[in-house]
């Protein structure tokens, strides 16, 4: 009869796990039956997803960025960090076994006033063990094996940001090498319009006001170039950071108009959850949290310890050594806290709301990001195209100009309209192809950048992003 009446206290004591703490009501988060915008043909998503577009220098720069830069190598030190906090959580389900020995010599007066003096030794063994009557321990395992788990996501996360933003850093390069040719080629078309200029004028042909507007234009392209090359710099600073190194001029390889625009990566809203490693930190967050708020209810319960040591007494006093032992057990329970353990309750609660917020917040702007990067590739590569149409028909423009200012058949003005609109232009069609490839790497890092979790608790390949 005792076996069960205590089986049904400690039962009842495991229904009584400290107070109720409140909790919020977060809404899951349902994925869309479909993404909003079709951008065209699909193709499956890399793991090395930079390397679609087809430029070797670009695919070894992102490699030596995820091989050396120190962003990640910080995250990678939270994954040790929070691995061997793991294996101390594991360590709080097993008992401790100490050994020690005491030993010395010592000089004392017996009950007979007698001197004695003796050496002596004493080697021990102690095991001590806290049963885990109602999980407690198990719970903060699962807390802290969750938090490595999430620190691993997050490292995936980094390497995925630190791969985009590399890329993204090389297409803006190139982009504005490209910008460069264009106004150093527009400033030797300006500079022979000058030329012309001066000699009609000094043959008394045309009046000052269209050399000093041939001289104006050359001066306003001129100082174009120290801008870019100024733009040029920062950004070669910003990618050596990025693949840990102090600055220097970063190696080029395909020019900006010869970057592949890679596929648009195939995937559906009900994937994305499982493919982004910050959706997966947060996911392992949450769980942490609740394993964590069940931990602190439970500090309400008793704690069960059991003891137990055993040694030898070696003395020049004693015939023979002694042999010397205990065992004996321990419950310890909370009366009264002062509200610290109600305290650290509320905190575990309030934490676990943060954390389902947090996991909401993370897994709706993941499709939203997904939707603005379809929409901008869509849309980006209709605008090439356009701009592309009015670049040529401004440059055939510029010819005739150009071919009838010569010929005296139309003023400056002309020529110098004609020249503005293609110069502008061809910025504009610099800066929207680079918008496009960077649209395209903002899919691939929306998409979750080839990251995905398989079955289980841990994710297919920790290490790639």
């Amino acid at each position: 009869m005792r076996q069960p009446a205590i089986a049904a206290y400690l039962v009842l004591l495991a229904g009584c796990a400290g107070p109720a703490v409140r909790v919020a009501t977060v809404a899951p988060v349902v994925p869309p039956a479909a993404w909003r915008t079709d951008a065209g043909p699909t193709a499956p998503l890399d793991r090395a997803w930079w390397a679609s577009f087809g430029d070797p220098t670009l695919t070894r720069l992102v490699e030596k960025a995820l091989a050396n830069n120190m962003d990640i190598a910080i995250a990678a030190g939270r994954v040790r960090e929070m691995r061997a906090n793991l294996t101390l959580a594991r360590a709080q389900l097993l008992p401790t076994l100490d050994a020690g020995i005491a030993g010395g010599r010592s000089r004392s007066v017996s009950a007979f006033g007698q001197p004695l003096e003796q050496n002596f030794a004493q080697p021990q063994l102690q095991a001590s063990y806290e049963i885990d009557l109602f999980g407690r321990l198990a719970d903060q395992q699962s807390a802290v094996r969750n938090a490595y788990l999430a620190s691993e996501a997050a490292r995936d996360a980094t390497r995925l940001s630190v791969a985009g933003a590399t890329a993204s850093g090389y297409v803006s390069l190139r982009s504005l090498d490209a910008r460069l040719e264009v106004a150093r080629s527009t400033l030797t078309s300006r500079a022979d319009a000058l030329r012309i200029a001066r000699s009609r004028f000094d043959r008394g042909y045309s009046p000052k006001l269209e050399l000093e507007q041939a001289q104006a234009e050359y001066s306003g392209t001129a100082q174009i170039i120290p801008q870019i090359e100024l733009a040029i710099a920062r950004t070669e600073d910003s990618l050596s950071q990025l693949t840990g190194e102090t600055p220097q001029a970063v190696e080029r390889g395909l020019a900006l108009a010869q970057l592949v625009k890679p596929a648009v990566p195939a995937g559906l809203p009900s994937e994305l959850l499982r493919r982004r490693p910050d959706v997966a930190q947060a996911e392992y967050q949450l769980a942490a949290s609740d394993k964590g708020l069940a931990a602190a209810r439970k500090r309400f319960l008793p704690q069960v310890r059991l003891t137990a040591a055993a040694g030898t007494a070696f003395s020049t006093l004693l015939q023979d050594p002694i042999s010397i032992w205990s065992i004996g057990g321990s419950i310890l329970a909370p009366l009264f806290e002062g509200g610290r353990l109600t305290g650290q309750a509320e905190v575990a609660g309030a934490q676990r709301d943060q954390a389902a917020f947090a996991y909401r917040r993370v897994a709706l702007t993941a499709f939203r990001e997904v939707d603005d990067a379809l929409a901008g590739v869509k849309r980006l590569d209709e605008q090439v195209a356009l701009v592309q149409s009015q670049r040529d028909a401004l440059a055939e423009g510029l010819r005739l100009a150009t071919n009838r200012y010569r010929e005296g058949y139309s003023p400056y003005l002309e020529q110098l309209d004609a020249q503005r609109g293609l110069l502008g232009v061809e910025l504009s069609l610099v800066q929207l192809r680079a918008d496009a490839l960077a649209a395209r790497i903002q899919l691939y890092q929306a998409m979750g950048g080839g990251w995905s979790m398989c079955g289980g608790d841990a994710p297919c390949d920790a290490g790639a992003p």
